[in-house]
């Protein structure tokens, strides 16, 4: 699926990686704990996580994760979204839970 089409379905609020919303993503990893999701995420997903730090640009580099969604309106520290877009990752926010934003994904395919 194409991330534009997530960000434009779930009303995502796009803080990163602008020029990178025609990526295609496979599917969905809803992780906090960074070591866990370098262990057992995959390449092409979209990551959920509260986590707002550098770190998580990072791993979800190290994986080739092209997309990160912080749920619950968190806000993402500036740092994290200037590496964001060095990495062409793209980070967005929602309103909605972690819980809520997975049903909604998978209602659409993921």
């Amino acid at each position: 699926m194409i991330i534009n089409e997530i960000i434009e379905e779930l009303k995502l609020n796009q803080l990163s990686g602008e020029k990178n919303s025609m990526k295609t993503v496979d599917g969905v990893y809803i992780c906090d704990l960074l070591s866990w999701v370098m262990a057992n995420g995959s390449k092409g997903d979209i990551w959920i996580t509260v986590q707002t730090h550098l770190n998580i640009i990072a791993v979800a580099s190290l994986l080739e994760m092209p997309m990160i969604i912080v749920p619950e309106s968190i806000e993402v520290e500036e740092e994290t979204l200037a590496k964001a877009d060095e990495e062409n990752i793209i980070v967005c926010t929602s309103e909605l839970d972690s819980f809520t934003l997975a049903c909604k994904l998978n209602e659409m395919g993921m």
